[in-house]
């Protein structure tokens, strides 16, 4: 379950993506992209100390782009180099910020749900149970695997076709169809 909290985060989430984008190699975007929230969903830790996010970010009326994303109380071991930078949560403090493609919190959650045909996390906002804007399921069909490695799909293409091999996919307001978000290859 995902407790989301009323509180003023500095910079916003938006601002954070928006002043890290430029720097990834596979975003070929403008300099300073005006970005749009098409919406988010999330994923449990079963230890309880790491927030996962996915934010669904609009460039302008162009691309669409899925931003992992993987909250922290302190910083990550040998992770600067995904380091999406830091923000101050006015009930949590000081969250260091990562691409969740590279934390291993996150690679194991969307495994996890991509194995067991999961979806999203169960969000609470002040005590009462609201539907994330994103919803995901995983497509199963991975079990018995050694080890997995996910691949998340960056630059969504709503018109690419789902395969057949473990996925994620996503749907949300005004996309009905199922999106590919994620792949499982087995290991």
């Amino acid at each position: 379950m995902a407790i989301i909290y009323r509180a003023q985060i500095r910079p916003s989430k938006l601002e954070l993506i928006g002043a890290w984008l430029p720097g990834q190699h596979w975003y070929d975007g403008p300099a300073e992209p005006e970005l749009t929230s098409v919406g988010a969903y999330r994923f449990d830790d079963p230890e309880g100390e790491v927030g996962i996010e996915t934010i669904l970010v609009r460039i302008g009326e162009a691309g669409l782009l899925q931003v992992p994303l993987t909250y922290r109380g302190a910083p990550l071991d040998g992770a600067d180099d995904i380091l999406v930078g830091t923000m101050e949560h006015s009930v949590l403090g000081r969250r260091w910020v990562y691409d969740a493609t590279g934390d291993p919190v996150y690679l194991a959650a969307l495994a996890a749900t991509v194995v067991t045909g999961g979806s999203e996390a169960e969000e609470v906002f002040e005590g009462v149970p609201r539907r994330a804007s994103v919803q995901v399921r995983g497509s199963g069909g991975a079990g018995g695997a050694r080890t997995v490695r996910p691949t998340v799909v960056r630059c969504i293409d709503p018109a690419a076709r789902v395969p057949d091999s473990p996925v994620l996919t996503g749907t949300w307001a005004g996309q009905e169809e199922p999106v590919l978000l994620a792949t499982v290859e087995r290991g």
